[in-house]
């Protein structure tokens, strides 16, 4: 559900949701904390129930269904399986009330009518709070004490039950089931929201390993990164040659180590191999917790956290194999910094004698801050400015902020001049002490694709909280970078009478590829400790929705109501290039 914003589209929430709270109450859901199950602890959330009892749908009694979902009204189980049938979605048409249902296996609130995920406050504060049971009764010696004296034990203390293994042989009534319900593979919808001849070649669902949807969401985007693609599909890396160079084995000897890019190349060679059904990306999962000891653990992470650390696991891994001295911010290093690397040009300026010192930065993306309260206008904002200190308590107070930001004003926001503070002095060294200063943000150069991360997580030392903003951001399908180039900065403060600075070249080629296409985007929903992380891929000039193992096609207004976190804009030249099949424009790429 949305309505439309200033010419644009913003979310609403679903209305089936909404008389559901309104008739049973302003906490309905707290009350399904007892029924909700979180095993190992801190890994995926379930709906509770014993280790023999097999969930089935209530209509037509299978199991095996892509998702069962138990209606919050009356606890009946029903199957959804589009396209070919939904009976959780003819349950709530035949039965007024009972639209709104719990996912079996993953714990998340689902729309029967509208046939979509929605999100509650109250539920989501319910799944939290059985986490936090959990692992507290998993580490208190009190609990196992009480436990001992009912002689009970806690749900995740009990020793897995022993299954003897019998080999399986299907009876006369399954073989009739399996011969009247078989169909050729190529055929086969494996599960998948559309048929699979109607999905791109490589749109592949990957699976969720246990709160890792914001590693499905990110590598969902670059294995659709043209570049990136292109790189690895051409065997530029090859797996089995890197890891008999390092003396590893395929089996994992105890000689071997974790390359990121050998598991992106088994990865690539799995998602475009034609295999319809979703992919389990756990050997990549293992090798990043390898690099990244601090993150491996089955909790939620945060996923631009997930990309920097990925991209400086490939480029590590590489630069240790080569030994090259060379700076990241040149682009021949590594193919994840051929890719993403760009660099930043930082100019702070003297406000007494005007003396400007420059430093240059490499950069893999950009993040950016979202515009504060656009959604009130200069004039109404002065008439208005007795009650802003109210509105702006009320926007803080609110998980839901108000105003609209777009990504061209972020950038602006982004390289526009700011006055340091006078806790921020700059060391003049014409002046030879410190002076107040004017600080500005500028792209020395552009990378083949460009991230764009929103801050939407807000972290306050003084008030000792953190928060998530929800406010509403709008974002082109096409952006051009030109009026956010040193050189489009320097002209507008200097005028044409001067073009080099420092040793600058000017930046032709950056003028003549500076407009980008939008092919991916992040996005995120919920709250700070509990959320849920969805990529958007835009494939032969249409959208598709990647929910870790669920791939739908939607419309471009579904994307443009998306609460975007990461953006990924690729070069509009390599853009076309790559859709038109031609795979000599990645000659440069691939040198």
């Amino acid at each position: 559900m949305s309505s439309k914003i200033s010419g644009r589209v913003s979310p609403q929430p679903c209305p089936h949701l909404l008389d559901f709270c309104s008739r049973n109450g302003s906490k309905p859901f707290r009350a399904l904390q007892d029924c909700i199950r979180v095993k190992p602890p801190g890994g995926r959330a379930a709906i509770r129930r014993e280790p023999f009892e097999v969930p089935r749908c209530g209509t037509c009694d299978e199991s095996s269904r892509p998702r069962l979902y138990a209606c919050v009204a009356c606890a009946a189980v029903f199957c959804h399986a589009p396209p070919l049938h939904s009976h959780a979605s003819a349950h709530a048409l035949s039965v007024p009330g009972h639209e709104i249902a719990v996912d079996v296996d993953r714990a998340e609130l689902f729309c029967c009518a509208c046939r979509d995920q929605v999100y509650d406050r109250d539920f989501d504060a319910a799944v939290v709070l059985a986490q936090t049971i959990t692992s507290t009764t998993s580490t208190s010696g009190s609990t196992v004490t009480q436990c001992k004296a009912t002689g009970s034990q806690p749900d995740n203390l009990r020793k897995r039950r022993r299954v003897d293994y019998s080999l399986w042989a299907p009876n006369s009534r399954e073989n009739a089931i399996i011969e009247n319900h078989s169909i050729p593979l190529h055929d086969a919808t494996n599960g998948s929201l559309i048929s699979s001849t109607e999905l791109p070649w490589g749109l592949r669902g990957l699976n969720n390993l246990g709160n890792t949807c914001f590693m499905n969401s990110v590598l969902q985007a670059l294995l659709h990164t043209p570049p990136l693609r292109n790189y690895f599909l051409s065997d530029r890396h090859n797996r089995y040659y890197c890891q008999q160079k390092n003396g590893a084995t395929l089996n994992g000897s105890k000689n071997s180590r974790f390359c990121l890019a050998c598991d992106m190349d088994a990865m690539f060679s799995a998602v475009f191999s034609g295999d319809r059904t979703p992919y389990s990306p756990a050997k990549f999962l293992h090798s990043w917790w390898q690099h990244a000891a601090n993150l491996a653990s089955y909790e939620q992470q945060d996923a631009h956290e997930f990309f920097i650390s990925m991209l400086d696991g490939i480029h590590e891994k590489v630069a240790k194999e080569k030994r090259k001295t060379h700076s990241p911010g040149t682009g021949d290093c590594c193919i994840a910094h051929r890719v993403f690397s760009g660099i930043l040009r930082s100019d702070v300026m003297c406000m007494a004698c005007g003396f400007t010192s420059t430093t240059y930065d490499p950069c893999l993306d950009i993040s950016l801050d979202l515009e504060p309260n656009q959604g009130v206008s200069g004039k109404s904002s002065l008439a208005k400015s007795n009650n802003s200190c109210n509105v702006e308590a009320d926007c803080m107070g609110s998980s839901q902020n108000c105003g609209i930001s777009t990504l061209k004003g972020c950038l602006e926001r982004f390289t526009r001049a700011e006055k340091l503070g006078s806790d921020q002095k700059f060391f003049c060294q014409k002046c030879q002490v410190r002076q107040e200063s004017l600080k500005q943000m500028s792209i020395r150069k552009l990378p083949l694709v460009s991230c764009f991360h929103i801050k939407r997580f807000e972290h306050s030392s003084i008030r000792r909280m953190s928060r998530k903003v929800d406010r509403y951001l709008q974002f082109p399908f096409s952006l051009d970078m030109a009026p956010y180039l040193s050189s489009s900065i320097l002209r507008s403060r200097f005028g044409n009478r001067i073009f080099p600075f420092d040793g600058d070249e000017q930046d032709a080629c950056n003028e003549v590829s500076s407009e980008f296409e939008l092919f991916a985007v992040v996005t995120h929903t919920g709250k700070l400790d509990a959320g849920h992380y969805v990529t958007y891929l835009r494939l032969s000039n249409h959208w598709y929705k990647c929910d870790d193992a669920w791939i739908t096609r939607v419309n471009e207004s579904i994307v443009l109501a998306a609460q975007g976190y990461m953006m990924f804009y690729v070069q509009k030249m390599l853009y076309y290039k790559a859709s038109e099949k031609q795979a000599a424009s990645w000659c440069d790429v691939r040198k």
